[in-house]
């Protein structure tokens, strides 16, 4: 059994458009001179998937925290958020967050996106969640040697949906086929840009399987309608009845990520604005409940350390699509 081993996170990109700052220092938001009165929060993908989940928790729990005066959210799907990125790029507005994450940064590599992770703001990353790999409750596949074993026999006959290409659900998908030395030509990996999508494909039997985020499925696993394999994380996942999948025989860990980032070129009024609503977001207990239900762990790096970490995993990322082949 070959070694695939990594550790990746996926990215949440917010955005919040500031169209009312009251003043322009550095200080918190809540009441004061430098109140954010309006944000809207951009999910650079279409409802029902993790970035959508995550810029609308970001959104109730500001307002709830009454942190801001209110938020819009907005959704602006294709290309794994890179069309969103574009958008990002040329946005004007300084109190405005994009949510992003591991997704987004496989997907500038693949889609070689002219808008790079040079054209932000980075603000914070802010949850961790592992991936999750299922079958439709009707599938013959109980475990995942069951689904490697109809892939060795039928090749691409047996298919697997996820979110963008070059993601971290198409990542996921070539470390098992790595760590199970199947040949990644016989990865027939169908690709959707919103989590809502590739649940409609999967309950609809028009794909063998998918991969996504835990908290993405989680309902549909509880109500039965999917049967879990494995979590791709180092420790089960509470909750769901699956190994991991190196408990299970592969040695694949991989976490994702998100976070938010602002557009380029802000003042640095406004990036401290910003940094300081989502700094007071994150300790509330709104947004600590949020994670909990959600089944999101904190992960929050925020500013510089944010900034030096999405280096480190332009890096890394770019690294693992050329070991599974989905970049040159």
């Amino acid at each position: 059994m070959r070694s695939a081993s990594v550790a990746v996170a996926t990215a949440v990109a917010v955005g919040l458009t500031g169209c009312g700052s009251d003043g322009g220092g550095g200080g918190g938001a809540g009441g004061g001179a430098d109140r954010i009165n309006r944000l809207a929060v951009m999910a650079p993908a279409d409802p029902g998937g993790g970035w959508d989940q995550t810029a609308r928790a970001i959104a109730a729990s500001l307002e709830e925290e009454e942190l801001v005066g209110s938020t819009r959210v907005t959704n602006v799907g294709g290309a794994g958020g890179t069309v969103g990125l574009a958008e990002l790029a040329n946005e004007r507005s300084e109190d405005f967050l994009m949510v992003m994450g591991l997704v987004m940064v496989g997907a500038v590599e693949t889609n070689q996106s002219q808008a790079t992770l040079d054209d932000v703001t980075p603000i914070a990353r802010l949850t961790t969640e592992d991936e999750i790999i299922v079958v439709p409750a009707g599938s013959p596949f109980q475990t995942v040697d069951d689904l490697v074993e109809a892939v060795r026999a039928e090749g691409r006959g047996v298919s697997i949906a996820g979110g963008s290409a070059g993601g971290t659900d198409h990542i996921a998908a070539g470390l098992l086929f790595q760590a199970a030395d199947l040949p990644i030509e016989d990865l027939n990996y169908v690709a959707f840009s919103g989590g809502g999508e590739s649940l409609a494909a999967l309950l609809g039997g028009q794909v063998d399987a998918g991969i996504s985020g835990v908290g993405e499925y989680a309902q549909q696993i509880e109500a039965g309608e999917l049967r879990p394999l494995a979590v791709t994380g180092s420790d089960p996942v509470e909750g769901i009845d699956a190994p991991t999948l190196t408990e299970a025989g592969y040695d694949v860990e991989l976490t994702n990520w998100r976070g938010v980032v602002a557009p380029p070129n802000i003042s640095d009024e406004a990036r401290e604005r910003l940094l300081a609503v989502v700094a007071e977001m994150q300790e509330s207990e709104s947004w600590q409940n949020e994670l909990e239900e959600r089944g999101w762990e904190d992960a929050y790096l925020a500013g510089d350390e944010f900034e030096a970490f999405l280096e480190e995993e332009r890096q890394r990322v770019r690294g693992v699509l050329e070991d599974i082949g989905l970049v040159s």
